[in-house]
């Protein structure tokens, strides 16, 4: 059991606050989060998207309570407990039981948990255009398998080197600057990618006009870059306007993208206010945090 942190913030501020105030009452469809949590905020960006009601459920996720990890072993978030009213798309009526964590039990379908895996559910689930607007990947088979190759690479490229800039300290087995290089390359791969696909003349997402889970995947870490320029000297490092040499236009079309992403309504809607991250991740910048990701950042090992 990880030691529970007892200086977390135990609630959403801001923006989110008022969200998850407008989903407390009872629903067959639960979402459990944190706020803190970018893993979270992926799946919660998709539920806004969509327009699907839910029930949010806050928790602490360093403190495995019984009956959180009945619903899910791992104790990790997100989790989704979909109802049988819920499942299939319905996203109505009532059903949940009363009281938050667990409720509703004899009534559930199923659990669901990892991001990406709760994200393609939501967007596969909730297909009603009238109510939930359109899908967040495209309706092509070979353009959603390019989509899902470019989520892996942020899964893969961009989001432990986020971890690994941010948690470097003196004494690691590399340096920050070789930290900073990983970063920037994956961030950069990711924009030469929109640059050679000529995404950019229809608008500023990965696929130009279409706001995808592509989008989504890298968002919550995108408004969390200001973290590393925070807490780690030389911050992300992107290079300035005048300075990108032969990458301008590459820099450029991620300046695009990432001014879009950060405006983006529901990317909003699902952020507290911004010095609460930068104390709630102090922890990761000391290394000092107990979570998992935390964890196998400092170990080495693949993120859980």
């Amino acid at each position: 059991m990880s030691k529970i942190d007892t200086s977390l913030l135990p609630h959403t501020t801001g923006r989110a606050a008022t969200l998850a105030a407008a989903h407390s009452t009872p629903h067959p469809l639960q979402f459990y989060g944190a706020w803190f949590c970018p893993f979270v905020q992926r799946a919660w960006i998709v539920l806004v998207e969509k327009r699907i009601p839910h029930q949010y459920v806050e928790i602490n996720p360093y403190r495995k309570e019984k009956g959180f990890l009945e619903l899910n072993p791992r104790g990790l978030v997100p989790t989704l407990a979909v109802g049988e009213e819920a499942a299939g798309g319905a996203g109505v009526g009532a059903g949940a039981a009363q009281g938050g964590l667990g409720g509703g039990a004899a009534e559930r379908k199923g659990v669901l948990y990892e991001s990406t895996v709760v994200c393609e559910y939501l967007d596969e689930a909730y297909v009603d255009e009238a109510l939930h607007g359109g899908r967040l990947m495209p309706e092509g088979v070979f353009e959603r398998a390019r989509c899902r190759l470019w989520i892996n690479h942020v899964a893969a490229r961009v989001v432990p080197a986020f971890y690994r800039l941010l948690q470097h300290t003196e004494g690691k087995g590399y340096s920050i600057e070789e930290a900073r290089g990983e970063m920037l390359a994956g961030l950069k791969t990711f924009a030469k990618e929109m640059v050679d696909s000529g995404s950019g003349g229809d608008g500023p997402w990965f696929l130009g006009g279409r706001f995808s889970l592509v989008d989504v995947m890298l968002a919550p870490w995108a408004k969390r870059l200001f973290l590393i320029d925070h807490y780690k000297p030389g911050g992300v490092g992107i290079p300035k306007k005048g300075e990108r040499g032969e990458d301008e236009e590459v820099w450029a079309r991620w300046d695009r993208w990432f001014t879009a992403v950060v405006e983006r309504e529901s990317v909003k809607a699902t952020w507290s206010e911004g010095d609460k991250y930068i104390e709630a991740y102090k922890r990761y910048a000391d290394d000092t945090t107990s979570s998992e990701v935390g964890q196998a950042t400092r170990q080495g090992r693949s993120l859980p």
